[in-house]
């Protein structure tokens, strides 16, 4: 799994900002701002996502994470899960757009496919512009609630 943290305390404008805020505000401002970053590494991972029939990159999407109400995490994840363990009930798997539990045969390869990666990578290259449009999001979060 790839994990990454943003700490908005070093930033004593911003931590000052969000004091000032209720619980539920202050919450719903991390929230919106861990989004839109995350919002970054997602078009980058469907950008890179080999494209057969579109179904893979359509999967690929925001999650939000459980937290406190001091914290706010979102993760980019393919939607998919072959629920039985085998292979062996294909009928399911044609018809759902939402299931594409092939994402990690693709992602890490197999014994006979080379892996194709597009999540690790995309990762990689967007994670300073992810935290930058983050901070970016909740400073406009944060005045958006104080101009209320």
């Amino acid at each position: 799994m790839i994990d990454a943290h943003l700490d908005f305390s070093g930033m004593l404008d911003l931590d000052k900002e969000l004091e000032l805020l209720s619980k539920a505000e202050s919450r719903t401002v991390l929230r919106q701002a861990v989004r839109a970053g995350a919002a970054v590494i997602q078009a980058e991972a469907r950008n890179r996502a080999p494209e057969r029939t579109g179904k893979l990159k359509r999967n690929i999407i925001i999650a939000n994470g459980k937290g406190d109400a001091t914290q706010a995490s979102a993760g980019i994840r393919v939607r998919g899960t072959n629920p039985s363990g085998t292979n062996s009930d294909n009928t399911k798997k044609a018809i759902r757009s939402n299931n594409s539990f092939y994402w990690r045969f693709v992602e890490l390869g197999t014994s006979s496919m080379a892996a194709i990666p597009f999540m690790r990578p995309a990762f990689d290259a967007k994670t300073d512009e992810a935290a930058r449009v983050t901070i970016d999001r909740a400073i406009q979060a944060i005045d958006e609630v104080l101009a209320k």
